[in-house]
C-alpha cells in the first residue's frame, strides 16, 4: 500500500502545475503529520471527551501549534480561544417499570432535558426498532408525531443502542428549546402498561474553538474556512481492558489536517483571501462549536468551508481519493477536481446518501446559511468496525492515506484561496 501512495505522490509531482506540488510535497511532510495525529490520540488526551480534563489538553497543544505556525486570533480577539458557555444537562435516576418488572439498569437509557414522571397513557407512544438501516427514518416520523417516545430497540441493534446509550449517560446541551423526552430500551417486548421516570441536573459549563488566521493579501474580507472537530467520546465501557475512545480517525485525523494546512498556507504567504482554521468543538454531542462559530463572522463573507472528518483509512474508491458530502448542491466539488487536473488524485460524491452526512457534521451550520460547506471524508462508515469504538486507534490508521489527503486538499483549494473561484451558494434553509 505505501509504494502505491508514493508513486501517487510521484503523480502529483508531475502534474501540470509542478511549482505547486512541488511545493505540497515539501512544505507537507508525512513525519509531522504522523507527530500531530499521534499527540491528539495519545492515551494521555483521554478520548477529548467534552468539558474533561482531555480536551483543555488537546485545545492548549492545537493553540500551541497554531502559534507556531504564526496564525493570528480572530479580530477582537485576544488569543486562539473562542470560548462560550452552555447548559449540561444529565438524567439522574433513571427507572423504566414494564408491566409490573423494573426493566435492568444496563437496558435502559434516556435522552431528556426536564425531569418527567409517565404512565401509560395516549400523550406516550411505544416504537419498536427492529432495523438499523431504516431505524433513522422510522424514529424521525415517531418524534415528528410530537408525543413523548418509549423506543425498544430489537436485540439485533445491541451495539447501536450502546452507542446511544453511551452518548445519553454523558448529559445533553441545553439548546433553548424544550425537547420531548424519549425512554431507549433494550431487548425488551412492548408492554401492555409501563411506568418512566428520570431526575436532571443541570450546570453550566465552558466550551472552546481553536481559532487561527491568514489575512488575506488581496480579498481580505472573504473568508475561506478550513475546520475539524477535535473533541470525541471521551471514556467508555471498558472493552478487553481499554477504556479510552481516542478518536483516533474521528476526528483528530481532520484536525491533523486543519493544523497542517494551516502550516502549509502560512509559508506560501501568497492567499488573497482570508484564511481560518478551526478546531471545533462539542462536534460529537450536537455541534455546538461550529454553531457559535458560524455566529461570530457575517456567513455571507463566507466563501466556502472545507470541513475534514476521518480521513485515516482509505476511501471505498481506492486509494488516492476520497467523497464530499453535498456533492450535487454547489460546485465545490467540480472546482477542487479542476486543481486536480493531472494528478492521480479524485474526489467523489458521498457514496453514503442513506447516511445523510452532509447534516451530521460541523459543516451543517454554515450550510444552512447559503453558504458552500462540504465534508472530505475517506472513511467507509457503514462498515467501519472502529467508528465510535476503543479500538478507533492510531494504530488502526493509514498515515500515508492522510498526508495524500492533505496534499490533495492543499492543491485543490489553491484557486479558491487565490481569490480566482468561488464556488456557488447553496439555497438557505428556512428557518
Amino acid at each position: 500500500m505505501k509504494a502505491k501512495i508514493l508513486i501517487a505522490i510521484a503523480a502529483l509531482a508531475a502534474a501540470p502545475a509542478i511549482g505547486f506540488c512541488q511545493d505540497v510535497n515539501k512544505l507537507i511532510k508525512q513525519d509531522d503529520v504522523e507527530r500531530v495525529i499521534k499527540t491528539l490520540s495519545a492515551d494521555d488526551m483521554q478520548g477529548r471527551g467534552t468539558f474533561t480534563p482531555g480536551i483543555e489538553k488537546a485545545a492548549k497543544f492545537i493553540e500551541s501549534e497554531f502559534k507556531a505556525a504564526g496564525l493570528k486570533p480572530m479580530a477582537g480577539a485576544p488569543g486562539y480561544r473562542q470560548t462560550f458557555s452552555q447548559t449540561r444537562i444529565t438524567p439522574v435516576n433513571p427507572k423504566v417499570i414494564f408491566d409490573g418488572t423494573a426493566v435492568p439498569d444496563d437496558k435502559v437509557t434516556i435522552m431528556t432535558g426536564s425531569a418527567f414522571n409517565w404512565k401509560s397513557d395516549s400523550t406516550v407512544s411505544v416504537v419498536q426498532l427492529t432495523d438499523e438501516k431504516t431505524y433513522r427514518k422510522q424514529l424521525g416520523e415517531a418524534m415528528r408525531s410530537g408525543k413523548n417516545l418509549v423506543v425498544i430497540f430489537d436485540t439485533s441493534m445491541a451495539d447501536l443502542f450502546k452507542r446511544v446509550r453511551d452518548r445519553a449517560t454523558k448529559g445533553s446541551i441545553s439548546s433553548g428549546r424544550q425537547s420531548k423526552p424519549v425512554v431507549y430500551v433494550l431487548g425488551t417486548p412492548a408492554p401492555k402498561a409501563f411506568e418512566a421516570s428520570c431526575e436532571v441536573k443541570s450546570e453550566e459549563l465552558p466550551l472552546s474553538n481553536v481559532v487561527g488566521i491568514i489575512p488575506g493579501k488581496t480579498k481580505p474580507d472573504e473568508y475561506v474556512v478550513f475546520g475539524g472537530h477535535y473533541d470525541h467520546l471521551g471514556i467508555l465501557k471498558p472493552m478487553e481492558g481499554d477504556s479510552i475512545a481516542n478518536g483516533a480517525d474521528d476526528d483528530a485525523s481532520g484536525t491533523t489536517a486543519v493544523i497542517t494546512l494551516a502550516k502549509y498556507y502560512k509559508q506560501l504567504n501568497n492567499n488573497a483571501r482570508t484564511l481560518v482554521f478551526v478546531a471545533f468543538t462539542a462536534e460529537e454531542i450536537g455541534g455546538f462549536g461550529s454553531q457559535y462559530f458560524s455566529k461570530q463572522l457575517d456567513p455571507d463573507k463566507v466563501v466556502t468551508l472545507f470541513n475534514i472528518e476521518m480521513i485515516g483509512k482509505p476511501a471505498k474508491f481506492g486509494e488516492n481519493s476520497a467523497f464530499i458530502t453535498g456533492f450535487e448542491r454547489s460546485d465545490f466539488g467540480t472546482i477542487l477536481q479542476k486543481n486536480l487536473e493531472g494528478t492521480a488524485f479524485k474526489f467523489y460524491p458521498d457514496p453514503y446518501p442513506e447516511q445523510n452526512l452532509f447534516y451530521r457534521s460541523d459543516n451543517a451550520t454554515l450550510a444552512a446559511l447559503g453558504v458552500p460547506a462540504h465534508t472530505i471524508s475517506t472513511d467507509q462508515i457503514p462498515t467501519d468496525k472502529f467508528y465510535h469504538t476503543v479500538k478507533d486507534e492510531y494504530a488502526t490508521l493509514d498515515v500515508n492515506n492522510i498526508t495524500a489527503t492533505i496534499r490533495a486538499i492543499a492543491l485543490s483549494s489553491r484557486s479558491i484561496v487565490a481569490g480566482k473561484d468561488t464556488p456557488t451558494r447553496i439555497p438557505k434553509l428556512a428557518k
